[in-house]
């Protein structure tokens, strides 16, 4: 999924110590430094951003089968509730239904 591309370590940019010169640090050397830094923060970012994306469709996904499984669930309980009719019984009721039909009682 993702992979950990930074270049630097928290305790890499802790632990920097750039080198003096006659006067002050070499410039050169704290932009290489601090354009490793950006990258490392622009990568996390971007990381960060598919990964908030990816949590928030799966979330989705989450939600549309939990309502799935309610509604099976519902199904389940409703042909659960029909399981004491018998076919003995359909065939009473319709016998009856033909008896007022019909008129033969």
């Amino acid at each position: 999924m993702y992979e950990d591309k930074r270049i630097l370590t928290a305790r890499e940019i802790l632990e920097k110590d750039f080198k003096v010169d006659a006067r002050g640090y070499r410039p050169q050397e704290v932009d290489q430094f601090l354009d490793m830094v950006i990258k490392d923060y622009v990568t996390s970012e971007n990381n960060e951003k598919k990964l908030i994306n990816e949590i928030r469709a799966l979330e989705n996904d989450n939600a549309k089968l939990q309502a799935e499984i309610r509604k099976l669930k519902a199904s389940l309980d409703i042909a659960g509730s029909n399981k004491g009719i018998t076919n003995v019984d359909l065939l009473k009721r319709i016998s009856d239904l033909e008896k007022v039909v019909y008129g033969e009682e």
